[in-house]
């Protein structure tokens, strides 16, 4: 297929979207070379204490615990900045770019009016707080997908088993369910309930389109359909109509134009009007492609504040915990599945800002490194198992494969010797330990591993990517672009604009070589396998019943802070 225009160089932007900022990709056609990039912090970053002061109206409006929102002008302004900075960074002539496409975190999800209009940027709506992006990590819906959950499992729900037999409080329904019973004035005056992935679409080219990709992980829609009116209204008889009223929309393919750039959003962008808009996708997702790992057995970790684990398989299987399993969900033609782990370098993060004492940062300074660099530095010369900790990685709650958020976090084997060091490599262990059990899931259901391909921030970690090797047995390859999602949605932009044939012959072209190889050291892997029995038992003892403590503890700190009701409270 020609993959350019009149015999010049081509070009496509991919856009993505993750927690905290938005990154922008200028990337040739031919070949898939990363040319420039644009990054752009959101200015709101993610709201968690009380509702932003710039906000008309919001100021002094308190959150409650577990809840994580967004300001959706954010996601436009990495438009207006991280676009042009990537054009200008490199050197290319807009008039040369055929196509643009997003990636977006997910489930984070964006109540509108039937225009687009997030309700946040209403007046009369401004102070509520369900008027706001519920962003992935928001997980206060956990009492309504406790319901969602108990009663497709009554009912015998075929739709239940596809999802590894649990919905995440962090998915559509979920998060709309609580929606409706916090603040039913909010909920009628949305007329759309949208994800920001197939939102940040609709402002590029005009057009609603809802991704496959999302409606399927994120929306439990399978074989054609949502879960029925039938089902809805026995969980509220007010939420009968919510797919057919707010959610159900015209769904398009992977890889296929959504529309075109408007001539607003080339002002925005720099970008030429009418150029291909690439229909959405997820972060996690689109970086297959761009892994090259578009075949059966690839499994692509993408490491950031959490990761996502995705993986492309020939057969339908039942995978518990998992969290779903999509036809066409990554790669037209299979079966996609998906699973992963709510907190990973939030986790690290957290630790260093909570945790490390000023010295430890003081010395870090000293050395010109990073109090990251500085503490695996230490944590690199201990022996296996020497500091005599296990962690549970569950600060963000479990997604993959006890699908709980009301689980939470835990150090074991603490004494007054205890450095920051040893805690911090416990951490690392503890989410390798998390990986490896999502592993032996797919496995023992009948989907095979054979690879295991690392993209994201945390890969540049030499340490914690030896530790995944060892731990889980398996030779891992690291992604030779630091920008994997971004890669990947120029690759999707590439093909809507009509310059491949579909993704596999995109990704063939245009995907990265591989970087970093880390091989497994058969002691180490010996030394984790003794760690991993330990870590399994605690993950069972907290996490499938035999204690309920944590339960116990969030109801308790729910009951502390009732008074701050979700419809905002003044402080």
């Amino acid at each position: 297929m020609d993959v350019s225009v009149d015999g010049t160089e081509n070009f496509v932007i991919g856009v993505d979207y993750g927690t905290l900022s938005g990154r922008a990709v200028v990337v040739r056609v031919r070949d898939g070379k990363e040319l420039g990039s644009g990054v752009f912090d959101y200015p709101h970053a993610v709201v968690t204490g009380e509702l932003p002061e710039d906000t008309a109206g919001a100021a002094g409006i308190r959150l409650p615990g577990e809840w994580a929102l967004q300001v959706p002008n954010d996601y436009r302004e990495v438009l207006r900045h991280a676009v042009p900075a990537a054009i200008a960074d490199a050197g290319i002539d807009p008039a040369a770019v055929v196509g643009i496409a997003t990636d977006f975190t997910a489930c984070t999800m964006v109540p509108v009016k039937a225009d687009g209009t997030p309700l946040n940027e209403l007046a009369r709506l401004a102070s509520r707080p369900h008027a706001y992006v519920k962003l992935w990590r928001h997980h206060a819906a956990q009492p309504q997908a406790d319901r969602i959950n108990a009663l497709a499992a009554e009912r015998g729900e075929s739709w239940l088993p596809r999802y590894g037999g649990l919905i995440s409080s962090e998915w559509e329904f979920a998060k709309g369910l609580q929606l409706l019973e916090e603040d039913p004035e909010t909920y009628a005056a949305m007329d759309r309930w949208v994800e920001a992935a197939d939102w940040i679409v609709w402002q590029l080219c005009g057009n609603y389109v809802r991704n496959a990709c999302t409606a399927g992980y994120k929306g439990i829609y399978q074989d054609g359909r949502y879960p029925s009116e039938d089902f809805l209204a026995a969980l509220n008889p007010q939420f009968k109509d919510f797919v057919s009223t707010k959610l159900e929309h015209t769904i398009g393919r992977l890889g296929d134009a959504a529309g075109r750039l408007t001539a607003e959003a080339a002002a925005w962008t720099g970008l030429p009007e009418g150029i291909a808009v690439a229909v959405g996708n997820v972060d996690a997702h689109v970086t297959a492609p761009a892994a090259r790992a578009v075949e059966p057995g690839q499994l692509v970790a993408i490491m950031g504040t959490s990761t996502c684990h995705v993986l492309n398989g020939t057969e339908l299987r039942e995978v518990p915990g998992m969290c779903g399993v999509v036809d066409g969900g990554i790669v037209e033609g299979m079966w996609g599945y998906e699973a992963g782990q709510s907190g990973v370098g939030d986790i690290f993060g957290w630790f260093t800002r909570y945790g490390v004492p000023p010295e430890y940062h003081q010395a870090a300074a000293a050395r010109g490194l990073g109090i990251h660099e500085y503490l695996t530095g230490l944590a690199a010369g201990q022996a296996i198992g020497g500091h005599g900790l296990i962690a549970l990685d569950w600060h963000s709650g479990n997604r993959s494969v006890l699908v709980d958020h009301e689980l939470s976090g835990l150090v074991l084997g603490q004494t007054l010797a205890t450095r920051p060091e040893d805690t911090y490599r416990a951490l690392l262990e503890a989410t390798a330990f998390g990986t490896r059990t999502i592993v032996d899931a797919f496995r023992d259901s009948g989907v095979p591993v054979k690879e295991f391909i690392v993209a994201g921030g945390l890969l540049k970690n030499e340490l914690l990517m030896q530790i995944y090797a060892d731990v889980t047995g398996l030779q891992l390859s690291t992604i030779g672009s630091s920008q994997g999602p971004a890669l990947g949605s120029a690759i999707h932009a590439a093909v809507a604009a009509g310059r491949y044939q579909d993704i596999r012959a995109a990704a063939a072209a245009m995907g990265s070589e591989p970087g970093a190889v880390f091989t497994p050291i058969p002691e180490n892997v010996a030394a984790y396998e003794e760690l991993f029995q330990e870590y399994r038992t605690l993950h069972d003892h907290f996490g499938r019943g035999a204690n309920e403590v944590m339960h116990r503890l969030k109801a308790i700190q729910r009951n502390a802070v009732r008074p701050l009701v979700a419809t905002g409270v003044t402080a």
